[in-house]
């Protein structure tokens, strides 16, 4: 049997295992959980994840080889600061490839799965007039993933996995504009791909994804979780280090 996790989910063995636990781990550290330049303590989480530390060191290594964390020799491992341009790179990428992804799905989705997508976006409106945020990021990511399975390029679709992974998938439901933006950002690509337009569906499936990216970065930044950018000014860099202050203190 495998482990279960603390918060209730259900841990599998050795590789998946890990591979759970760094997801954890990257949620943590990019929603603030896991403060920037703190010490994460291995005993700490394998008992909030109900786990041995064995797969949670092995999960720090892989977010080391990342950059997510740094070893300290005598130390332990170091969560580096995350600021806004590496959430803005992170999206970017993301648009790269879920654009290009859309784009060949123009003219590969069949039209029986072009009536699923409708219907699943009806679905997910009707879920967010509801209030229903849990449900409209489950069929978000149905809607998603019929277009990158259209598409054909399945290396393709699984390097957007390995950067989708980076993002806090459980948590969009606590950011500002989120559902909005989820319900209406999928007009114009259900227009591109009714269309068989490529060039269309790109262009909105980028703008959709940066959108997200930007209104996670936003609300992010107000929380204080994100440090100075690269390139930012004296003062820019002096209130984004006081906000990180403040949540530590709080």
């Amino acid at each position: 049997m495998g482990e279960t996790a603390g918060d209730g989910v259900r841990m599998g063995r050795s590789s998946q295992l890990t591979d759970r636990v760094a997801s954890w781990l990257r949620e943590a550290i990019m929603v603030g959980e896991l403060p920037a330049s703190s010490f994460v303590r291995t005993e700490h989480v394998a008992a909030r994840l109900g786990v041995s530390a064995t797969p949670v060191r092995e999960a720090l290594m892989l977010l080391h080889g990342e950059g997510a964390v740094r070893w300290e020799p005598r130390r332990g491992f170091r969560v580096v600061p995350l600021t806004r341009t590496d959430v803005d790179d992170l999206f970017a990428v993301q648009a790269h490839i879920a654009g290009e992804l859309a784009a060949r799905a123009a003219t590969t989705l069949p039209d029986d799965g072009l009536a699923d997508l409708h219907r699943l976006q009806r679905e997910l409106e009707a879920a967010g007039e509801r209030g229903e945020l849990g449900r409209v990021g489950e069929l978000n990511h149905q809607v998603h993933r019929t277009i990158n399975k259209a598409a054909g390029a399945h290396r393709l679709a699984s390097m957007l996995n390995l950067f989708v992974n980076h993002v806090p998938r459980g948590y969009y439901d606590r950011v500002p504009g989120w559902s909005d933006a989820t319900t209406h950002d999928h007009d114009a690509v259900l227009a591109a791909l009714d269309a068989r337009d490529p060039a269309a569906a790109r262009a909105a499936m980028d703008a959709h994804i940066r959108h997200i990216g930007a209104l996670l970065a936003d609300h992010l930044e107000q929380r204080g979780v994100l440090g100075p950018s690269p390139g930012d000014t004296a003062p820019d860099a002096a209130r984004a280090s006081e906000r990180v202050s403040r949540v530590r203190r709080a």
